[in-house]
């Protein structure tokens, strides 16, 4: 391989819309990083409230107990405190309707929490599945240009050719340098999501049996 041949050099030297389509996908990669080292940080936040809550609320025999030491801070707080409202509002005479419904506004506060960590995935899952083509783009078009270009050489060799196959070929690159990452952090991510939902769920399954226990 000639040593003059760089990657830098062929990125500087790549046509205008193959360059254009390496920005592009550099600014997606750079934006999906952000996304994943800002929702990872969510979600150790999340995990830690959890664990925090789950401590307080296993020290805790009563459930005013445990509305007296929470703060409104943490997601599971904010679940706790929706249905422990709803739930004091009326007497304990219908305790059952009184349980249900604060029941129903956990889960929808639950909901709520799971929604704001999805926040933002959506725009992961599209950068993991469109990134290989706007790189296959870029290729397609270096390439093209090439060829056409090879059309005006009488004496048409590798050479002349290669270092524009070449210069394509790295918008592809590009597309699964910034895939990859991408598709592996969102299904990380979203798996990480699940987990926090089913603690959520299992937490507002107990609060409810708790409230209807009340007296």
């Amino acid at each position: 391989m000639d040593n003059s041949i760089s990657i830098l050099g062929l990125i500087v030297g790549a046509d205008l819309v193959v360059q254009l389509v390496m920005l592009i996908l550099v600014a997606m990669s750079v934006y999906s990083w952000t996304i994943i080292l800002s929702k990872k940080k969510i979600l150790i936040d999340s995990q830690n409230d959890i664990k925090t809550f789950s401590q307080i609320f296993s020290a805790s025999k009563t459930l005013d107990e445990l509305h007296a030491k929470i703060s409104i801070e943490g997601a599971m707080s904010r679940i706790f405190k929706s249905g422990f409202d709803e739930f004091s509002r009326f007497e304990l005479s219908d305790n059952q309707a009184n349980s249900e419904r604060a029941y129903r506004l956990m889960n929808t506060s639950a909901n709520e929490e799971i929604e704001s960590l999805d926040k933002d995935l959506s725009i992961l899952a599209m950068i993991a599945s469109s990134s290989p083509y706007i790189g296959l783009f870029g290729t397609v078009w270096g390439i093209m240009h090439s060829f056409i270009g090879l059309a005006s050489v009488k004496q048409a060799s590798i050479a002349v050719v290669a270092p524009g196959i070449a210069e394509a070929l790295i918008a592809t690159a590009f597309g699964l340098f910034a895939a990859i990452p991408a598709t592996m952090a969102y299904n990380r991510l979203s798996s990480k999501i699940g987990d926090i939902h089913n603690k959520y769920d299992a937490f507002v399954e107990k609060i409810f049996v708790g409230f209807q226990r009340q007296q």
